[in-house]
């Protein structure tokens, strides 16, 4: 879930730019130093949107630069447990997909994809099932529900998030649509 925060940071500023501390380049420092970066209370830092406050800069022994307090607004990602999710089949291997979801990669396990058995085409980087003719490939839309949530804060990519995609209203976005369809076509029980 994308979420917009109020944060606060310190910032180093280079002696260079002292004698432009402004809301603007503070910015700029707090970019460079958080977005990309994985907290576990916060989610991933996307982009820091606005400086609020600067406080006063502190002189640190035997470093260079001065450090400030900002208060920010930062746009987020943080996945939810259970949250469902849209996405896009980025990579297709022999044991599911993974699915872009935001700034980080869920895996969608092979046995959380569909009831059907679901072999690995490696020429064609999909995933198919002999019984529907159903493929899932690369560059796929996917709705999925996030069942397990790991973050490494030290590697944000290594961070690990789990989908499912084995209930009703989720899996392949054209999956979906044909299921639509059936339903729409279908008689109501009772008619004639």
């Amino acid at each position: 879930m994308y979420k917009r925060v109020r944060l606060r940071d310190t910032v180093e500023v280079p002696p260079r730019h002292l004698a432009d501390v402004s809301p603007g380049m503070v910015k700029k420092l707090l970019q460079d130093k958080l977005e990309g970066r994985m907290d576990e209370d916060v989610g991933s830092v996307v982009s820091v949107i606005e400086v609020h406050d600067i406080g006063d800069g502190a002189v640190l022994p035997n470093k260079p630069g001065v450090y400030y307090e900002a208060e920010f607004d930062a746009l987020t990602f943080d996945p939810q447990m259970q949250e469902v999710v849209d996405g896009e089949v980025v990579e297709v291997v022999n044991f599911g997909a993974f699915i872009g979801i935001g700034p980080v990669d869920g895996l969608l396990h092979v046995s959380q994809i569909s009831d059907e058995y679901l072999a690995y085409d490696e020429e064609n980087q999909q995933l198919a099932s002999r019984e529907s003719n159903r493929t899932l490939g690369v560059g796929d839309a996917v709705r999925a529900r996030i069942v397990t949530k790991s973050i490494d804060e030290r590697n944000p990519r290594d961070s690990k998030i789990g989908l499912t995609a084995k209930q009703v209203g989720l899996g392949k976005h054209g999956w979906l649509k044909e299921e639509r369809k059936k339903r729409e076509g279908a008689p109501e029980a009772g008619d004639s």
